[in-house]
């Protein structure tokens, strides 16, 4: 997990979400050091804030076109998972839905923080919660309330929620008399209430009760630490500032109410928690779900009293707190009397909640935070997100894009074909492989064959074939692989696979091959290497292998060591077939990973050419089980991912998919037509072609048009932008197989 974007208001604006946000998003990134983690900031003001780096885009809150850029901007930089902080009235719209319109078109798994679940929801808040939750791949609330309130009432499954803690500060467990000179109240009772001040926090009721706290200990003195609401600020000015000032004057409280209009930095708080006696959260609403002063109180081991809103009632349960009802301000005094005036009480009560707190500190928050988000990856995995392009109508036929050779030769220098890229820009540092040289001159070959054209694929198969005569190391007899951008060899010997691709290019050197020294240098080649397969244990080398000697043997039928060869191989892969097949499982291994149809493919091939009824027909029966469990519900190719192998009574991987496992089917599928002029096998080969196209998982095509290359891969939220030489190869090498087809019955 390299990308990590959080949205939401983010600090320096001056809001609970924001701080929310902040601590989230630092945390998080203290987990994944070696990952970006980023902000998409919702702006409340057209000149914005001044935010950190850690910003990258904002979002007016009323433009609802701003929405749909930052999903643009999500989706383009590859986000591996969206933290989405949903409160109803940050952002515009009715219901705040302008968020919808990001979220609609967000390709990346998504896991939203509800700081508000509404058990009685109006119409319009209503949808735009189910429409969040249709979405987002996970749900993650702070109170259990709200965890029972999302099922009951949006009937949202239990096993889409995860409950998290407010996350706090690690702030230690201190007497308060050490932080009290500070503010100069030492010696004094000190009670305490934090955050933002607006209507609702019921700090009225407060200052009523202190009328009767005073009587028994005149000493005592409420802190009402905050800056004012910026809403409210602006909205209506200090209305409600002055009018709690004036119920002090009038109840003669001046010197036991003091206000500290401002908004403090986290240092400072913590001092200002550290130095109080009793902690109060009088505020009116019982629907409120989550409070983080509430919760940073719990955590620094505070002794609590709060009117019973649903998060006060969890956080202060089982003896961590003491609950007034609302609007109840003699109640709310005699629960605080009782703990100043029994610290036996009050102190076992801060250590009951500040033992709860040790497991709401922010490190182990974020950890919570990255299963939740590594569990929404997995939800999409197994269920991925269509979005983009519509799919193709599985009646529709598809227009065979024209072969494009431009990123080909864009991916191609003197030294042969370069293996990855970003984006379309060849990536130099990865160097070149025997793998993708093999391929290539396979690519040209067939190009050449059938387009007619000459021009530049000569030079083209010259250098492919110069490179895997470069790659071929005679002291070993194998061909080695992989090869630094400074033209140094990083092996001495390459994988069985390479080798038996490297005969595969090498053959069909030989069996298309119009120049007759490009002919002449890959028969030579040819022979030295073809022996070392006997020695070899991978089925895929083998079939690779073996695909390449019946390219060969086109031209030189009568080679009686390439026939003996094929013989071996062939007997081999039937007999692994013959020993782990059955009427559930017709396969070769009891696994299905990587490059899977060349299996089939060399069997269906040998037992044609080898005149053996029973190789073509398990050829076929493999081939035709392989289709089947690679095609959807809704008919389209959805094959074996690469994240993982499928395993024989397991569940199939969907992801990352691989442009190579869509060509391997594409091949074998029409071999096994040319064989048997059985159209169900054209379909079958149309179907993986037509993945490359958008006719996938995710509706998005795979082929670059603007381009001519290829994307890496279908992911479970986008396809991958990189277009490397394996995938461009892939693609040309099917679009050139379904180009031999006949285009109706």
């Amino acid at each position: 997990m390299k990308k990590i974007a959080f949205v939401g208001n983010y600090l320096p604006r001056q809001c609970g979400i924001a701080t929310f946000t902040h601590d989230l998003c630092e945390a998080v990134a203290e987990e994944v050091a070696d990952g970006v983690c980023q902000v998409l900031a919702i702006n409340d003001t057209p000149d914005g804030y001044a935010y950190p780096d850690r910003v990258r885009f904002e979002i007016p809150q009323n433009d609802l076109p701003s929405y749909r850029k930052a999903a643009d901007f999500l989706n383009i930089n590859n986000v591996d998972v969206v933290c989405l902080q949903h409160e109803y009235g940050i952002f515009g719209g009715v219901a705040g839905g302008h968020i919808l319109e990001l979220l609609r078109e967000l390709r990346s798994p998504v896991v939203t923080t509800l700081h508000t679940a509404l058990e009685h929801p109006e119409d319009d808040q209503r949808s735009v919660m189910n429409e969040i939750a249709g979405i987002s791949d996970r749900l993650v609330v702070m109170s259990r309330r709200s965890e029972g309130i999302l099922k009951d009432t949006y009937g949202i499954p239990p096993d889409k929620i995860d409950f998290i803690h407010h996350g706090i500060h690690d702030i230690p467990f201190v007497d308060p008399n050490y932080y009290k000179d500070l503010y100069g109240v030492e010696g004094r009772s000190v009670i305490l209430t934090f955050g933002l001040l607006s209507p609702g926090k019921g700090i009225e009721d407060m200052i009523k009760a202190m009328s009767e706290v005073v009587k028994e200990h005149p000493d005592a003195v409420y802190i009402v630490l905050g800056a004012t609401h910026p809403h409210v600020l602006r909205d209506h000015g200090e209305d409600y500032r002055l009018s709690l000032q004036r119920q002090v004057r009038e109840l003669g409280l001046q010197s036991n109410v003091v206000f500290y209009n401002r908004f403090v930095d986290l240092e400072e708080l913590k001092q200002f928690i550290g130095a109080a006696d009793v902690y109060v959260t009088p505020y009116l609403a019982k629907e409120q779900a989550a409070s983080g002063t509430l919760a940073y109180a719990v955590g620094a081991g505070k002794a609590v009293v709060s009117t019973p809103y649903w998060h006060a009632e969890e956080l202060l349960a089982e003896g961590r707190g003491l609950l007034a009802p609302f609007r109840d301000p003699e109640v709310l005094a005699e629960q605080i009397l009782r703990l100043l005036d029994n610290e036996v009480e009050r102190h076992a009560l801060r250590k009951r909640a500040y033992e709860l707190g040790r497991g709401m500190v922010w490190r182990e928050v974020a950890r919570q935070y990255l299963g939740s988000f590594a569990s929404a990856q997995e939800s999409r995995a197994s269920y991925p997100k269509t979005i983009g392009l519509a799919r193709l109508a599985e009646t529709e036929q598809v227009e065979l894009p024209r072969l494009n050779l431009a990123h080909l030769r864009r991916m191609t220098d003197s030294t042969g074909i370069l293996q990855h890229a970003i984006g379309s820009v060849p990536e130099y540092q990865e160097g070149y492989c025997t793998d993708d040289n093999a391929r290539a001159l396979v690519v040209v070959l067939m190009a050449e064959q059938i387009s007619g054209e000459l021009e530049g694929l000569r030079d083209l198969s010259a250098k492919y074939l110069a490179f895997l005569a470069h790659a071929y190391n005679p002291d070993s007899g194998r061909f080695r692989n992989f090869m630094g951008y400074d033209r140094r060899w990083l092996e001495t010997e390459g994988s069985e696979d390479s080798h038996g691709r490297a005969l595969w290019g090498l053959g069909a050197a030989v069996g298309h091959g119009g120049e007759e020294g490009q002919v002449a240098m890959a028969a030579n080649l040819f022979g030295q290497a073809v022996g070392a397969v006997e020695g070899f244990r991978s089925p895929r080398a083998w079939a690779f292998a073996i695909i390449g000697v019946h390219e060969y043997l086109r031209r030189f039928s009568g080679d009686s060591e390439a026939q003996r060869v094929r013989r071996i191989l062939a007997s081999r892969l039937f007999e692994l077939y013959r020993r782990n097949a059955d009427a559930e499982w017709p396969w070769f291994e009891i696994v299905l990973s990587y490059a899977n149809a060349k299996l089939p493919h060399a069997l269906i091939l040998s037992g044609q050419w080898m005149q053996d009824g029973e190789m073509v027909q398990a050829g076929l029966r493999s081939l035709e089980w392989l289709a089947k469990v690679q095609t959807s519900p809704e008919g389209y190719f959805s094959p074996v991912g690469s994240h993982d192998v499928y395993r024989r009574g397991g569940h199939m991987p969907h992801f990352d998919q691989q442009p190579i496992e869509a060509q391997a089917v594409v091949s074998a599928c029409m071999e096994a037509y040319r064989m048997t002029q059985d159209v169900k096998w054209r379909t079958e080969a149309r179907r993986a072609f037509e993945w490359f196209l958008g006719r996938n998982d995710l509706g998005l095509s795979v082929y670059d048009f603007n381009t001519g290359g290829c994307r890496d891969g279908v992911h479970p939220d986008r396809v991958n932008a990189n277009q490397g030489a394996e995938s461009l190869l892939a693609w040309q090498l099917s679009l050139l197989e379904f180009s031999q087809a006949p285009t109706s019955d």
